[in-house]
């Protein structure tokens, strides 16, 4: 969204006021453009000529914006066996979808199975149970580099004490599992996190996966996970992935060269992709001065935007309806029964009850993560493609809420 002679504008010029009078608020909107752009940045990175690209699906899990993708060339990152049946549904071949449950029960890699997707196990316990049934069927390994990337302990996945995947320092046990049990690892995998900034912490990542490597024979695909950041802020930071497609491109062709024999390079993006793309737009319901601060009260709150409230992520905010007035100094909460604030003293022009305002970096674990926390309905989605936009969610009433509830007969 952009702000053109005065007012803003989503692209294709559409006014993002009209959508939000058409569909009422709160509001996601999404721009399929800017997906499009992210996608095709990191595709174009990579010299090395076996790269694909999956999209951890988890972000936004919406069948319209999953067929984009897969339109698009993408492949599909899964972390629940639900989010294996939505890309069925969204029309991705069972071969392009890689399974990355944690903690899932064993029923779900038997459907997962059925289903002929890839499987990728996180547990030597887990290893050791698939050996029990399902032994001729390839597999990949998650392995922790132990690696503390993105500096933050809610988002970084990679470190030690981190649930997630074999420890390199298991390796000789999984090993062991692998090797009396008669298992073909095909794929092994790694995630170290969120909101990596140093492109070497890839490629360390990388080196230790190579060393692993060495002792699968039968491999055919190395995943590095993702972790890409993104801006937040004006003139903030982001991964560079030209660099990371430069340096690895060429390591991993050395690698494969040594191994003998040329692996496809895979990465599973979700935020990169797909944060930059949205904006969920909210209503202002009141503005309230206490002694030492001023609120600015929204139509939404932590039940539909937990980011900021769960990682203390930064949302830019913008007064859509009156850009031009002039700024002013307010706290921006939610009308939660909690403490929602989504920032504190932050620059905005001035608002009025009854202004749109505007979130931006919505579109990755916005509508996902929402709730029908204190009985308020989850916000309807927009899709703007090519120009028009589109209704790929209505919102909820109350009506879809009970639905599925049952009374208590006597």
């Amino acid at each position: 969204m952009e702000l053109v002679n005065g007012k803003y504008q989503l692209e294709g010029g559409i006014d993002p006021l009209q959508l939000c009078k058409t569909h009422g608020t709160p509001l996601y909107v999404y721009e399929a453009s800017t997906m499009q752009r992210q996608y095709e940045r990191i595709t174009k990175a990579f010299t090395y000529p076996k790269v694909h690209i999956h999209y951890a699906c988890k972000a936004l899990t919406n069948l319209a914006v999953m067929r984009l993708f897969r339109e698009w060339g993408a492949g599909l990152d899964c972390v629940s066996i639900q989010e294996v049946q939505l890309g069925i549904m969204a029309g991705f071949k069972a071969e392009d979808i890689l399974y990355t449950p944690n903690f899932a029960g064993f029923d779900e890699f038997d459907e997962a199975v059925k289903l002929g997707v890839k499987i990728n196990i996180d547990a030597i316990p887990m290893l050791e149970n698939w050996g029990l049934k399902h032994k001729d069927i390839p597999v990949c390994l998650r392995i922790n580099p132990h690696l503390m990337a993105g500096g933050n302990e809610k988002i970084s996945v990679g470190h030690i004490d981190s649930k997630f995947g074999i420890s390199i320092h298991q390796l000789p046990h999984a090993l062991r599992v692998v090797e009396s049990q008669g298992l073909i690892v095909d794929g092994l995998h790694m995630h170290t996190g969120s909101d990596i900034l140093d492109v070497d912490v890839f490629i360390r990542g990388a080196e230790i996966l190579f060393e692993a490597a060495r002792k699968f024979p039968n491999l055919k695909y190395i995943d590095l996970g993702s972790g890409f950041k993104v801006p937040y802020k004006v003139d903030d930071i982001e991964t560079d992935v030209e660099e990371l497609g430069e340096k690895l491109s060429t390591r991993f062709a050395q690698f494969c060269e040594e191994y003998g024999r040329e692996l496809t390079l895979m990465f599973e993006p979700g935020k990169f992709l797909v944060s930059e793309s949205g904006h969920l737009f909210a209503r202002c319901t009141l503005v309230k001065q206490t002694t030492s601060t001023v609120f600015v009260g929204l139509d939404t709150g932590l039940n539909h935007l937990i980011r900021p409230m769960f990682y203390g992520s930064y949302h830019k905010i913008v007064n859509v309806t009156e850009p031009q007035f002039k700024p002013r100094i307010y706290t921006v909460v939610g009308n939660i029964c909690e403490t929602d604030t989504f920032g504190s003293d932050r620059r905005i022009a001035e608002v009025v009850e009854g202004d749109i305002l505007c979130f931006y970096n919505a579109g990755a674990y916005g509508w996902m993560m929402s709730s029908n926390y204190n009985s308020r309905p989850r916000p309807a989605e927009v899709l703007i493609y090519n120009g028009k936009a589109h209704l790929i969610r209505k919102r909820e009433t109350v009506a879809d809420m009970v639905q599925n509830q049952l009374p208590v007969t006597p």
